[in-house]
């Protein structure tokens, strides 16, 4: 049986041990990671919003990119700014820097889903279709109404062979976008 104070046999009353590597590893990590502290979270957090707001035009990506730095140095556990920073390097045609920032942010917040998400649009503008499978299926599972990722999965299925696995994906993206020019592109594929 499980309480809140762990594992324990009902007929004896023994605990029982849990070596699950998983579940181990997450008690490790819960234990030993410092806390940022609240002033300098919400510092990082500041820091990260103001960035969002310029990380789109090339003429203040460069102070997006410092800011983002800056949030992740207060706050490393921040996982939106490494993604957030990722879709720069990408952007700057940095596909391997992008991917190790997307890879960090996963580490930190394995299910966000615009880490999994930026990941497998890498893989995919890389030709490697497959690997991006678990990847937008997995940004799906977390935020089910990332309209992007079904569009992409469909296209990854498309580029291995599997239309038909392909379809239902087509068919949610038109569901969630009803108009628009990827939505043509969509309804093409049906």
């Amino acid at each position: 049986m499980r309480t809140h104070d762990g594992a324990f046999e009902p007929l004896t009353g023994q605990m029982v041990l849990d070596f699950e590597v998983k579940t181990l590893r997450d008690d490790v990590v819960r234990v030993l990671r410092p806390s940022a502290g609240r002033e300098r979270a919400r510092t990082a957090y500041e820091l990260y919003l103001r960035a969002s707001q310029l990380d789109e035009d090339p003429g203040t990506m460069d102070e997006a990119e410092r800011l983002y730095r800056e949030a992740m140095m207060l706050d490393p556990w921040l996982a939106i700014a490494y993604t957030n920073l990722g879709n720069i390097r990408f952007r700057r045609q940095d596909g391997t820097g992008a991917e190790q920032l997307y890879r960090k942010a996963l580490e930190i917040d394995p299910r966000q889903p615009e880490a999994q998400y930026n990941l497998g649009y890498v893989m995919l503008e890389r030709a490697e279709p497959e690997a991006s499978i678990s990847l937008f299926l997995g940004a799906i599972e977390s935020d089910p109404k990332f309209s992007d990722a079904y569009f992409n999965l469909a296209m990854a299925y498309e580029q291995v062979g599997e239309s038909q696995k392909a379809r239902p994906f087509w068919k949610s993206y038109i569901s969630l976008e009803p108009s628009g020019t990827w939505t043509e592109i969509a309804k093409r594929h049906l």
